[in-house]
């Protein structure tokens, strides 16, 4: 296990995958990010964490055949305390959907949703205190709210995590920043009806590559899909696809790399 101290409530603190195939997923993975696997808690069903390096960075947990939910990352947001989140969660429009249950002596979680219908966890940390490891290329980077609008779902954010939330001052761009402690952990951007009607609001999670464009084409070769090429953005160079199963993520080479 390796050490890391709680993140403060409200900061992104892991993520996740529920598939239906966990094994040929693991193989995707471990060809894109180069990722290794090792056992983690079972209480949900066979579940995996990626290691790069010998540092966790990613769950893989498999789906029961009968549940047929959305295959999605899902960013998980650190709290002090499970049960209190959950209610606030409700109190605020929310939804809680699993938990909040304990996941052996890793930690006390809960599965929910915000206003707008986007999916996102709660992570109590105990013996697991998360992702180790985030910066070098196969790591999560960075996690995004795609939503209709971001003044209604910040103020939930806000309420449930005390985020400060800074919105963009652009008459052009519904985006806001999420911060903790003055530093910048999280986005909120608002595309209206840009958003994918098979899709609705969600959380997208960016993960770093060394190289955008040759990650997009192995992820080709894997038997994924692009499904918007690469392009220059402020964050740097970025794609979006999805893995086999459908799960939708970013690829980015950020502008500091």
């Amino acid at each position: 296990m390796t050490e890391a101290t709680p993140r403060p409530p409200g900061t992104p603190c892991w993520v996740s995958l529920m598939v239906h195939g966990i094994d040929a997923t693991q193989e995707f993975y471990r060809a894109l990010f180069g990722w290794d696997f090792v056992p983690g808690p079972q209480q949900l069903g066979p579940y995996v964490r990626a290691l790069l390096g010998g540092k966790e960075v990613a769950g893989i947990g498999q789906l029961p055949p009968d549940r047929h939910l959305r295959i999605a990352w899902t960013p998980y947001l650190a709290t002090a305390d499970a049960d209190e989140t959950a209610e606030d969660i409700r109190s605020c429009g929310g939804t809680v959907a699993v938990g909040p249950l304990d996941a052996g002596e890793a930690g006390r979680l809960v599965i929910c949703s915000d206003p707008s219908g986007a999916v996102f966890g709660v992570w109590q940390a105990e013996a697991h205190h998360g992702t180790a490891a985030a910066g070098p290329p196969g790591t999560p980077v960075w996690n995004e709210l795609l939503t209709y609008e971001t003044s209604s779902v910040g103020k939930f954010y806000r309420s449930v995590f005390g985020y400060e939330v800074e919105p963009a001052v652009s008459a052009d761009h519904d985006y806001a920043t999420l911060h903790v402690a003055g530093a910048p952990v999280a986005s909120l951007h608002g595309v209206g009806n840009a958003l994918p009607r098979d899709r609705g609001p969600h959380w997208m999670t960016y993960f770093e590559v060394a190289e955008t464009d040759a990650a997009a084409e192995l992820v080709l070769e894997l038997g994924g899909r692009v499904l918007r090429p690469p392009r220059e953005g402020t964050a740097g160079r970025l794609a979006l696809v999805a893995d086999p199963e459908g799960a939708v993520f970013t690829l980015v080479r950020s502008a500091g790399h």
